[in-house]
Formats: structure tokens, sequence, C-alpha cells
């Protein structure tokens, strides 16, 4: 089973950001001039996914970077052999500089999906958040699916 395709790439957020200044640029999405200029923050939350297999112990472990979050609001769900990790960040600051009151905040909903190998059971995927970094291991492949030696006889 290859992961690869599950490797944050910054070429692929670049590409986004550009599809997104032209398509509010054609369809009078705002003056993108002074978002360009102000604010450089991703326009969504899409956590990066670092995942690696061990072969020796038979283990898949993906790592997702979600800074802030609490475990009460990440969901993990497996259907039809994809575990979906989702959730909602909240994030709001407020601090006075030099007389002025500055307000940050960041709200919104994101999920990454990635396939696991058929046969694995939910009780089978060990899920822990420590630090903002949620981790998430399961088998590489089940023990049904994994190869029996046959001796002739």
């Amino acid at each position: 089973m290859s992961l690869v395709n599950f490797i944050a790439d910054p070429f692929y957020d670049e590409f986004d950001r550009l599809f997104d200044e032209a398509f509010s640029r054609r369809t009078g999405g705002g003056n993108n001039q002074v978002a360009r200029q102000g604010n450089n923050a991703p326009r969504v939350f899409r956590p990066t996914i670092d995942v690696h297999e061990d072969k020796d112990k038979n283990l898949v472990t993906a790592t997702f970077e979600l800074p802030g979050l609490k475990k009460e609001d990440v969901n993990i769900d497996v259907y039809n052999n994809v575990l979906t990790v989702s959730g909602e960040t909240k994030q709001s600051e407020e601090r006075n500089d030099q007389g002025y009151v500055i307000k940050e905040r960041r709200y919104g909903r994101f999920s990454r999906s990635l396939p696991i190998p058929q046969g694995i059971k939910p009780e089978e995927i060990k899920a822990s958040l420590e630090n903002g970094v949620l981790t998430v291991t399961f088998p590489r492949t089940s023990p049904e699916q994994a190869p029996k030696k046959i001796t002739v006889q």
C-alpha cells in the first residue's frame, strides 16, 4: 500500500492559492491588492499529514499537525476503508498594542482522509493528541491479509 500521496507538498498549497486569487479577481471577490499585502495567512485550515510505514512492526503511523486544538475538537471516523480526521478550529486572540486593541480570530472546519487496508477493525486503530500533534496508528495489514506460508508435502 503506497501512501506517498498524503505527504504535504507546498507546491499544491501555492497552486490552490493562485487559483483562489484568479477566481476571486474574475468574480469581483474583493480587493486582492489589500488581501495580498496585509494577509498572507492561508484561507483554509488544512492540517499537514506525515505518514510512516514500519514493515517490521506491521504498523502505519499518521501524524496530523493540529495546533491549538483539544481532543474534544477532533473527530476520527472510519468508513469504507477510509480514515477521516475532521474537526473545527476556534481560535481568538485579543491584545493591546500601543493604545490599539488588536483582535485576531481563526474559525473553520477541516477534514483530511487517507485509505486504510481492507479488513482493519476500528478497535485496532489507536489515536492520541499531545502538544497539538495527533498521532494515529493502525496495522499495515490485517492478520487475515498477511501472507501465509504453505509447506509442500
